[in-house]
């Protein structure tokens, strides 16, 4: 009984492995969208500070590619694994 349960809970994995890349790709995508609309505000506010900005807007965005790949990773090794 118990191993017929995780049987069929196994053969879930790689349907909710690709659901959760999809929602790490999704949320990455709105972060990065935050992102860039915050430093664009911040710009349009002060201009002699764009270049500041703009560097911590590339390593805030890099930062978030960064956690995105380790969880499609995390996915793809789910499904693998």
């Amino acid at each position: 009984m118990l191993l017929s349960t995780i049987l069929e809970a196994v053969s879930y994995v790689p349907g909710l492995a690709a659901i959760s890349a999809a929602v790490a790709v999704i949320g990455a995508a709105i972060g990065i969208g935050r992102i860039g609309q915050s430093a664009m505000e911040a710009m349009a506010r002060q201009p002699e500070a764009a270049s500041k900005i703009q560097s911590g807007m590339i390593i805030a965005g890099a930062l978030v590619e960064g956690a995105t790949l380790f969880a499609i990773v995390v996915c793809v090794l789910a499904v693998l694994g």
